[in-house]
């Protein structure tokens, strides 16, 4: 399973870097961070669990869930600045060093969130994650007019409607991706608990 979660993983990481939004605007953009951080990620931090290849395990005081949490909302707010994405949407390299900081803000944060002793704190961080998610993605998609210049609208979408379709991405797949995964972390929790007491 550990094996199939690596292999999916490393086959999404190019297909989430190539929708660029030097090519496909604002909704490539939403599309590839959120494959980035809520499908890779995942998948990656899963397949790591446990392994040398494991942050959390390797680093337990400094790769913590509500550090990570917070790594991950600087990470990805700062990056939808209005400059930071102007300058990833003029320099393909800082696109691809800003799609690889989404990958690591998201794979330690999975990580931390996984591996985590105290899994309430690995819940709540994700939990917590979902809601910024969520209110970026509210912010981005009801914006009453463009915050990004410069992009390329090549899929029939003025600027304002790509910026509020990419928005729509990240509100849904973002928003849901994190809140799935707090919630299944809390019927682990939930069910080890039963056991325990039984």
């Amino acid at each position: 399973m550990r094996r199939a979660a690596l292999i999916i993983g490393l086959l999404l990481v190019p297909i989430g870097w190539a929708l660029s939004p030097l090519l496909l605007g604002m909704t490539g953009h939403m599309a590839g961070h959120m494959i980035a951080v809520a499908v890779v990620a995942p998948l990656l931090a899963y397949a790591a669990r446990g392994t040398i290849a494991d942050p959390a395990r390797r680093w337990p005081r400094i790769v913590t869930p509500m550090v990570m949490m917070l790594l991950e909302l600087l990470t990805v707010w700062g990056w939808h600045l209005p400059a930071s994405r102007g300058a990833a949407d003029s320099h393909a390299l800082i696109a691809l060093i800003e799609q690889a900081s989404f990958l690591a803000a998201g794979f330690l944060l999975w990580s931390a969130a996984i591996h985590s002793p105290a899994r309430a704190s690995g819940i709540g961080a994700l939990l917590l994650t979902s809601m910024h998610m969520t209110l970026l993605g509210v912010l981005i998609g009801l914006a009453p007019r463009p915050l990004y210049h410069g992009m390329h609208h090549g899929h029939g979408l003025d600027p304002l409607g790509d910026q509020q379709l990419g928005g729509v991405v990240m509100l849904v797949v973002g928003g849901a991706s994190y809140l799935i995964g707090g919630l299944a972390l809390l019927a682990t929790l939930l069910r080890e608990n039963r056991s325990a007491s039984t």
